[in-house]
């Protein structure tokens, strides 16, 4: 009986360990006038040539004011806002 209940305790602490990094990252959200390139990328729908033009975007007009500025980048419409809405601030 001991060594089946080590192994599930052994199984149950791994996976709280490789999980809980996890969570952490994605309950962090990206916050637009600070992110780098790679950061950028992380965001649903926005590759390189999308996260240059973010980085480009507030370098010319300054810091986003809202989250749905996101749109007036070029190419970055509804669809792409409301995939990463509540993973981006700029705040």
């Amino acid at each position: 009986m001991k060594p089946k209940f080590l192994r599930i305790a052994t199984c149950v602490v791994v996976i709280t360990i490789l999980i809980v990094p996890i969570c952490i990252m994605a309950a962090e959200k990206i916050n637009l006038n600070t992110a780098n390139f790679e950061e950028l990328t992380r965001l649903k729908g926005i590759g390189p040539v999308y996260a240059q033009r973010i980085i480009d975007y507030r370098e010319k007009h300054g810091p986003f004011e809202r989250i749905e500025d996101l749109m007036k980048v070029k190419g970055i419409g509804p669809k792409t806002f409301n995939a990463n809405k509540d993973m981006i601030t700029v705040e």
